[in-house]
């Protein structure tokens, strides 16, 4: 049994994002499209109704996409915004977001997001690479470099092109990306023990590089332990204790989005949602039910209904809900 009042670093989501949210920060958030999202952090984000965030993601979907349509994001440096086959082409919010000019947005591609940061977790202010050179990914800049005086947390350009002083003459061309240092990360995890260690099980992403580049770093988990535990097999922890700032144990805290060996993603609301989000009009009775008359997660996992989480619910072999209907019928 976890004694918590002996853990100044366990605290609820709500008390998490008071201390270390605020509004115009940089945020980013692990997990990748419909994968570890960490919702239940973002959904006390968006009660407690923050504003004018800078999102700084690679490959993102549910949590990203809410929180554009919430209107707590004012600027976005992101490779992909969406949720796979439940809202092709993008992201509803997010979609709807760029197209009426509501949102100033910065695109890279996945490799360039995951070198920026680990350029941040290095310390380092850039790091080079070939790829995409030569593409429009380079030529097309989403915030102009005038404009980027107004907006203090975006790098001065967005990227540049240098010469390999290794080289003959010093004439072959790499191009370099910026690092990426947000003021907070939000990681949603298998397991986290009472002093911040963090054990993320399967594809960690760049949850971990995002972690080590970020000023302060919430984690909620599936499971919260004893220290002792997870020293009992150390080569399986991803994240230091000393790295994180916030620990809240949220069992299903990336519903709807999958948590492997935990749960699968939930199809049927997947679905409800890329519906729901297509027009402001219904979106706001989506936020209105399922995030701002809820009054916390387990309000919210109550909204969803025990037996549907159940079906997701995850074979232990597999590490997925083996026979579940993926197209949200």
């Amino acid at each position: 049994m976890v004694n918590l009042n002996k853990h100044a670093k366990v605290m609820s989501a709500r008390e998490a994002v008071e201390k270390f949210v605020h509004d115009g920060d940089l945020i980013t958030f692990g997990g990748f499209t419909i994968t570890r999202n960490p919702m239940g952090l973002c959904h006390e984000i968006i009660r407690q109704r923050k504003k004018d965030l800078h999102v700084a993601v690679h490959s993102q979907g549910q949590a990203f996409d809410l929180l554009i349509g919430a209107d707590c994001v004012n600027l976005i440096e992101v490779a992909y915004g969406g949720t796979a086959r439940f809202s092709p082409g993008g992201g509803p919010c997010f979609r709807r977001a760029i197209e009426g000019g509501r949102i100033r947005f910065e695109d890279y591609t996945n490799f360039q997001m995951s070198l920026r940061f680990l350029a941040g977790a290095m310390g380092l202010p850039f790091l080079p690479l070939y790829s995409s050179l030569k593409t429009g990914v380079v030529r097309k800049w989403g915030v102009s470099f005038s404009e980027r005086k107004n907006h203090p947390k975006l790098p001065s350009k967005k990227l540049g092109v240098v010469r390999n002083p290794f080289s003959e003459g010093g004439r072959e061309e790499l191009l370099v990306v910026p690092a990426l240092t947000p003021d907070v990360a939000l990681i949603h995890a298998h397991q986290a023990d009472t002093e911040g260690t963090v054990r993320i099980k399967g594809l960690t992403f760049t949850d971990v590089e995002q972690a080590k580049a970020s000023r302060h770093v919430i984690v909620s988990c599936e499971e919260l332990i004893d220290p002792e535990e997870l020293r009992r097999d150390p080569s399986q922890n991803k994240i230091p204790f000393f790295m994180v700032d916030a620990v809240v144990h949220m069992p299903f805290g990336a519903h709807p989005t999958a948590c492997f060996g935990y749960y699968d993603y939930d199809p049927r609301h997947l679905k409800l949602y890329a519906e729901m989000a297509r027009s402001e009009e219904k979106l706001n009775g989506y936020l209105e039910t399922y995030v701002y008359s809820t009054e916390d997660h387990s309000d919210y996992l109550s909204r969803i209904g025990w037996e549907d989480l159940e079906r997701i619910k995850a074979d232990p072999e597999t590490g997925y809900a083996v026979g579940l209907e993926r197209s949200g019928r």
